[in-house]
């Protein structure tokens, strides 16, 4: 299997605001707790933490949610 995104990867994704853009720390393949919100990440369903290049913020995404941007 492929990974759909990588570390360093440029993305974006919609949110109540609008289009934002970020770049992906890393792959979560286990369940974890990031700043109090749970994140039930697996291999089998993967979540990326993603730094929001707006705010520095650190916050986990489901796969289909991004979209790679051309740099």
């Amino acid at each position: 299997m492929t990974d759909k995104f990588k570390k360093g990867d440029k993305v974006e994704w919609e949110t109540s605001r609008g289009t934002t853009e970020g770049t992906i720390k890393e792959k979560l393949t286990s369940p974890t707790d990031i700043k109090g919100h749970h994140v039930a990440a697996s291999k089998e369903h993967p979540e990326y933490l993603v730094v929001s290049d707006k705010t520095g913020k650190e916050a986990a995404h489901k796969p289909e949610s991004l979209k790679k941007v051309k740099e």
